[in-house]
């Protein structure tokens, strides 16, 4: 088992003018073509995917648009995946793809479980799950809080003991909106930890960044291409 995953600095960026009209454009794209899986009171979708790599194993999450990762341990060529159905999990493959500013995706051929994205950063103080698995695959699922801090752009968790007891590999968990009746919303990617002012924070890569996913799968919404394999029904 890893030590805890080291501190991060969080520098405030302001994004340019065009990164927020594209911003606008992938948030009104997305409500068109959304049809998301519906989670029960047990979140019983799971869109945890844990990505092999050529330099170790991280998490990701299967979205809408894709299955996104922080690149840790690769960031081009084929990859290999898993994720988890309801009656077990099945290894995939994919091509890698970068999108910048940390934001890695790869895609199924077939439909896997997945979430639509939170666009909209919701306020600090929102109650929020985090969600991965560790080393064995054993699932976890951690409640949280939001929280902003002065002069940092993007979304921020409260810190709590087990947000604490994170290890490196287990960076990349998602972190998801929970609405009853609602389908769970990826709101991001838990990245480090940064102290400021005395309080300590837990960083994410949220919504300021997973919009560049639509950008990048503008024809999320059209039919897919039929696959034919002998372990689907």
């Amino acid at each position: 088992m890893q030590g805890p995953f080291p501190r991060a600095s969080l520098v405030p960026v302001t994004a340019p003018h065009l990164s927020r009209v594209l911003f606008s454009l992938a948030c009104a794209a997305a409500l068109a073509a959304c049809t998301p899986l519906r989670s029960t009171a047990r979140h019983s979708v799971d869109p945890v995917v844990l990505v092999h790599g050529s330099g170790g194993e991280e998490l990701g999450v299967s979205t809408d648009y894709g299955i996104v990762f922080l690149g840790r341990t690769t960031q081009s060529g084929r990859v290999e995946f898993t994720t988890w159905f309801g009656d077990g999990p099945s290894r995939e493959q994919g091509l890698v793809e970068s999108l910048g500013e940390l934001v890695f995706a790869t895609e199924c051929e077939i439909l896997v479980p997945s979430v639509p994205l939170c666009f909209e950063p919701p306020p600090a103080g929102t109650s929020v799950i985090v969600r991965g698995r560790r080393a064995n695959a054993e699932p976890f699922e951690i409640t949280a809080r939001l929280a902003s801090a002065p002069n940092v752009t993007g979304v921020l968790l409260e810190t709590n003991a087990e947000l604490d007891g994170l290890t490196e590999a287990e960076r990349g968990a998602g972190v998801f909106l929970v609405t009853p009746g609602a389908p769970l919303r990826l709101v991001g990617l838990v990245t480090g930890r940064m102290e400021l002012a005395g309080r300590r924070y837990v960083t994410m890569l949220g919504p300021e960044s997973l919009w560049r996913l639509v950008v990048h799968r503008r024809n999320a919404d059209r039919p897919r291409r039929w696959v034919y394999r002998e372990d689907l029904l």
